[in-house]
């Protein structure tokens, strides 16, 4: 017999809950998976294959930039499909988001390169990615809003978290496969060997398609749409009542509060998260190979080892964040994560495989994916029923933008223009840290919050 979850007067069972946490993982770890194998060939491949005639190091920078123009679209593709997800539902969105995620990944595998066609196998390149971005603006906001409505209020930390498991499975599953093939040679591997994981990942596309398709809507939003429709209905009765009678007989709409505090504060949670994301995940493993001249795969190996023990401490924070509170949660983690920038680039210059390899592992699965699973829960109880998807999508776009997207290029550029110096790498470390850990004073705490409230939390 299963569970029922009773909100309003939706009810969903268990097992709808079961197949909600394997969609929002399915569709997260489309996308990360998308995102680690576009990083790893922006910095191990596409220097090479759609960038020849750069200097290696301008080439990377190049490189860099394309994958920061997805992050743009991010944001375009997080206002359209946020504001239809409030208004039709989660579930169609979704449906949208993966498919078009998966065919442009999908496609990117089968691009000719500079040799083949020239400049315009760049250009291609750009607008698979921009697509790409589109599609993926919605698809991790939608996935976490779905499964922090679905989930119970006093395990709504640990469960929402496992939007994150997807995440870190598709890093995982990138890092994984890229480990393979570094043990390529290197004329198979620049030909063939790496387009095999983009065309591939049409596989999990097409199966995410499907539990989607066969998923209920989530109960938050048939609860506010229960609402929405008994406003209407009640301002229908109001516009036909005789004067006087309106106010005893008809309670007025609820309406949706928005100050805007919470945006910023889930802008500034993001950055602290994303940007040390895109530094550990992208921008150091070129960095490891081109500046330091280190085996490719040490990084890479790096990646898949923090990914693993993802998989205990994305839970804990998540199960740590519905014991002791989100924000306490988020203010130790960017606090760690701020204090350990400087002693994490100490160790990657060291060159030694095994200090390089741990600052990585440490930086990842602890700093990144900690805050990452407080986050999943979290940035859903700021925002009010009505506004959550539209709103939660382009603050996490908006900051992924100002961090993650352009961490890589800004990076890539302080490095050229400081000849190899490592300390601005580690100050801007610190300052994205610092960034989400001051938000922490600001931001209240929303642990267990009414996620039918349509008003919002800050």
């Amino acid at each position: 017999m299963s569970a029922t979850i009773e909100i309003g007067q939706t009810k969903r069972s268990s097992k709808d809950l079961i197949k909600a946490a394997v969609s929002g993982w399915l569709g997260t770890a489309m996308e990360y998976m998308d995102f680690q194998l576009y990083s790893l060939a922006a910095a191990i491949i596409f220097p090479k294959i759609f960038f020849p005639n750069f200097d290696p190091v301008v080439g990377m920078l190049v490189a860099f930039m394309t994958y920061g123009v997805g992050f743009l679209a991010r944001p375009v593709g997080a206002w359209f499909f946020g504001r239809m997800g409030d208004r039709v539902g989660r579930k169609k969105v979704l449906v949208i988001t993966i498919m078009l995620m998966g065919i442009s990944t999908m496609l990117i595998g089968f691009l000719p390169g500079y040799a083949q066609i020239g400049i315009a196998a760049p250009l291609l390149l750009v607008a698979l990615r921009i697509a790409q971005g589109f599609g993926a603006g919605a698809e991790l906001s939608g996935a976490s809003v779905m499964l922090a409505e679905y989930a119970p209020p006093k395990k709504r930390g640990l469960i929402a978290s496992f939007v994150c498991l997807g995440t870190n499975s598709g890093t995982l599953l990138a890092s994984g496969l890229w480990v393979l093939l570094t043990l390529l040679p290197e004329e198979a591997l620049m030909s063939w060997g790496w387009r095999l994981p983009f065309i591939a990942s049409i596989g999990i596309t097409l199966y995410a398609m499907w539990m989607r398709r066969n998923l209920k809507e989530s109960p938050v939003f048939e609860a506010t749409r229960q609402q929405n429709d008994a406003d209407t209905a009640a301002a229908a009765v109001a516009a036909a009542a005789p004067a006087g009678a309106v106010a005893t007989a008809v309670s007025q709409p609820v309406k949706t509060q928005r100050k805007g505090k919470s945006f910023v504060l889930a802008i500034a949670l993001r950055i602290g998260e994303s940007g040390n994301s895109a530094m550990i995940q992208t921008f150091l493993i070129g960095y490891i190979v081109s500046a330091l001249q280190m085996n490719k795969s040490v990084g890479t190996l790096a990646l898949l080892i923090g990914s693993l023990i993802g998989f205990a401490t994305v839970p804990l924070f998540g199960w740590l964040s519905d014991k002791f509170g989100r924000r306490s949660m988020y203010r130790a983690l960017s606090g760690f994560q701020m204090l350990f920038a400087v002693p994490a680039l100490l160790m990657i210059q060291s060159r030694d495989p095994l200090l390089v390899s741990l600052a990585l592992i440490i930086g990842l699965s602890v700093s990144v994916l900690g805050m990452f699973s407080v986050q999943s829960a979290y940035v859903n109880e700021l925002f009010g029923s009505r506004n959550r998807y539209s709103q939660l999508a382009m603050a996490k776009e908006i900051g992924g933008v100002l961090s993650g997207g352009l961490a890589p290029m800004i990076a890539a550029g302080l490095l050229a223009l400081f000849t190899n110096s490592w300390w601005p790498i580690a100050a801007m470390m610190v300052l994205y840290s610092a960034i989400a850990f001051v938000a922490t004073f600001f931001a209240p705490e929303t642990r267990g919050r009414d996620l039918t409230l349509a008003e919002d939390a800050a």
